[in-house]
């Protein structure tokens, strides 16, 4: 209930609200502006982690040096790395809070977009709100939300991979990241790709617009981060 009401529900009103104000009433413009506007919002606790864990990574090479020196005293090597953190300004947690509050907004959103605009959807408008006389189901009048498109679904893993390429080049060189995690990465960075086609193949196309658009900010918020540090 408190899900429903206090963000899932006025997600989908402001959806409705971006859908009646577009031109030609197209749902899958909608998703694709519903979901920047999320992700703009989002953006400050999106870089806010991101900021924290490349604080951690670089402190990576005197953590190693301490799990090594006090591998066998776990109670000093606790010390000793609760010490570091403290005298390297870092929090080890300072990203997980932004992801944790992210999480129900962005599932939130899946949601409103795996229902889309059905009557029990509309059902939940706001009196406010004006409920739309006609749904269309087209994307750029070619695309059937409710359907599954093969082409959009290939889109969807060809971005994955490019987000995956930019994470795998922004930890390369990064001292302290061993093998294991370079190899992780480089599994992932193919691995990903492929799982998103298989299991967008069957999904409406609409939740494929959803993560298509939502990928294409990942790379854009990694662009943004790059330019920054440089």
């Amino acid at each position: 209930m408190f899900f429903n009401e206090i963000i899932y529900r006025p997600l989908l009103n402001i959806a409705i609200v971006i859908y009646n104000a577009l031109p030609g009433n197209d749902f899958g413009i909608a998703i694709v502006v519903m979901t920047v506007l999320v992700r703009l919002a989002l953006m400050p606790l999106s870089l806010k982690a991101l900021r924290s864990q490349q604080a951690l990574n670089k402190i990576n090479p005197k953590l190693n040096e301490i799990k090594e020196k006090f591998k066998d005293n776990k109670a000093a090597q606790s010390e000793a790395i609760m010490k570091l953190y403290k005298e390297e300004g870092v929090n080890p947690l300072a990203g997980c809070l932004p992801l944790l509050i992210q999480l129900p907004l962005l599932f939130a959103l899946y949601k409103v977009f795996a229902v889309g605009l059905t009557e029990s959807s509309l059902s939940l408008l706001y009196s406010f709100i004006s409920r739309p006389d006609a749904v269309s189901h087209l994307f750029l009048g070619i695309v059937d939300i409710t359907q599954r498109s093969i082409p959009l679904t290939v889109l969807a893993g060809v971005l994955q991979f490019i987000q995956g390429w930019q994470q795998k080049n922004s930890v390369k060189g990064t001292p302290g990241v061993g093998k294991e995690v370079a190899a992780l990465n480089s599994q992932m960075l193919y691995f990903l790709p492929v799982f998103i086609i298989i299991i967008g193949w069957k999904m409406p196309a609409g939740l494929i617009v959803y993560w298509v658009a939502t990928t294409a900010f990942s790379i854009f918020e990694q662009f943004y981060i790059k330019s920054k540090k440089s």
